[in-house]
């Protein structure tokens, strides 16, 4: 099977990818990147840590990973109508913290919103261009605030 894109083709806006570069330790910066998405206006449904998990399991010796599993109920809920209900498959919009080196963390995070359009989950229509302009300003107001 063949993607129906071209994925060299993708630009980093096209998938609503943020990035920022936070100098604190590991710990300090999950706990900053949690309540600035709270203060946002998501809620973190999940949270768990990756790295951990597969230092355990398979001793991968991987520096601090985690997971933050955010998620607003209002554009959840919109996104659900607007995707017949496909979407979800992404839920929640997962915030990564990872550790460059010591003292340095960086927070990533893609839109599910445009990532489930892109790849025909959810339409390609105003409600769901609405939908991906609302949750962006959240995003961007986060960000905005680490």
């Amino acid at each position: 099977m063949s993607l129906p894109f071209d994925p060299t083709a993708i630009e980093s806006g096209d998938i609503g990818e943020k990035r920022a570069t936070l100098e604190m330790d590991h710990e300090a910066a999950v706990e900053h990147v949690r309540e600035t998405f709270v203060d946002a206006g998501f809620g973190i449904a999940t949270e768990f840590s990756p790295s951990e998990m597969l230092n355990e399991k398979v001793d991968a010796g991987r520096d601090p990973y985690y997971v933050l599993g955010a998620c607003n109920p209002n554009m959840a809920d919109r996104v659900l109508d607007a995707s017949e209900k496909r979407a979800g498959a992404l839920f929640p919009c997962n915030v990564v913290v990872w550790e460059d080196e010591p003292g340095r963390q960086v927070v990533y995070h893609v839109s599910i919103m445009k990532i489930a359009r892109l790849t025909g989950m959810a339409p390609d229509d105003e409600e769901m261009a609405d939908i991906i302009a609302d949750t962006g300003e959240l995003v961007e107001d986060a960000f905005g605030n680490l």
